[in-house]
């Protein structure tokens, strides 16, 4: 298992700490020891990080990739990547937060089936940081399974299915009017963030629907929206901004599902397979309808792609 570094710069303890968390759970990480430099706040330069990226994904013995952390920097990677080293050694790819970026784009632009999970030095480093039922089914080539979804809650009723894609709002919003935007249609739509005040999610949120983001999205699914609250008293709730703006999509709208910045027990999302989306009064089930390691390589069928 290949551990990378494409954004932000990370503490040696940290990774030592989430390394020895996978070698429990049966894995052998490696990584490079260039993974701990740092110019400015990046791991290092754009072309240590593109490099060591690469290499990961050439090298035979690495069967999967699990990202370090996320931060800033992995915007700075998509020129200079080398996508047919990555459409010809597919492999396992896992990231939140500014990793969203190079897990839709990897699912754009070679039909890589990526995923939405825990990191190294972030979710492994701590005590109850990975939901491990989610991760074995997802890595673990299980065809037919249900998240976790216990904590959500219900904002509109209805029943869909479709590519399960997304990740975190600030980075997909970023993607709009670059040669990386997002492509939305036909998908089941997760989007998650964390410390951005409700004005500012609404604002994100109205900049993707007016980009037409949403037209021909069959179902939202929204993460648990860490500390995203103006202030302790503030007389709305977020899931009343959120409505404001996607209430009236008519799709089913769950909001709670707990993955990438999360309190505890990080869900693996396989970006890029199929998934069934039901939201009814009292409960939301989020199916995973296909197995994700089984489909790293097939091409990318969602619309409009």
């Amino acid at each position: 298992m290949g551990i990378v570094a494409p954004a932000s710069n990370i503490k040696r303890e940290l990774l030592e700490a989430g390394c020895d968390a996978l070698r429990r759970l049966g894995y052998k990480p490696f990584y490079f020891d260039s993974i701990f430099d740092q110019d400015l706040y990046f791991a290092g330069s754009i072309q240590r990080r593109v490099r060591e990226l690469e290499e990961m994904f050439s090298r035979p013995e690495i069967r999967a990739i699990v990202c370090a952390r996320g931060g800033y920097g992995t915007n700075y990677l998509l020129e200079g990547l080398d996508l047919s080293k990555v459409k010809s050694n597919p492999k396992i790819f896992i990231g939140y937060s500014d990793v969203t970026t190079l897990l839709t784009y990897l699912a754009d632009a070679t039909g890589l089936i990526t995923f939405h999970g825990p990191m190294a030095a972030k979710d492994f480093a701590n005590a109850e940081g990975v939901d491990i039922d989610s991760w074995k089914a997802a890595l673990g080539s299980a065809s037919d399974w249900s998240i976790n979804a216990a904590d959500s809650k219900t904002l509109v009723e209805g029943s869909a299915d479709g590519i399960l894609y997304g990740g975190c709002l600030s980075l997909l919003v970023a993607s709009l009017g670059t040669p990386y935007e997002i492509h939305t249609d036909g998908t089941i739509l997760f989007i998650e963030d964390i410390a951005a005040r409700p004005f500012q999610i609404d604002r994100m949120l109205m900049q993707l629907k007016l980009a037409g983001k949403f037209n021909k999205v069959r179902g939202l699914i929204f993460g648990e929206m860490l500390d995203c609250v103006q202030h302790p008293k503030q007389g709305y709730t977020l899931e009343e901004v959120i409505m404001r703006v996607v209430g009236g999509l008519k799709t089913p709208v769950a909001f709670g599902v707990r993955s990438g910045h999360v309190s505890h027990g990080n869900i693996t999302l396989p970006i890029g397979v199929r998934a069934a989306l039901d939201v009814a009064v009292d409960r939301v089930e989020v199916r995973i309808l296909e197995a994700a390691t089984a489909a790293v390589s097939k091409k990318n069928v969602r619309a409009g792609n």
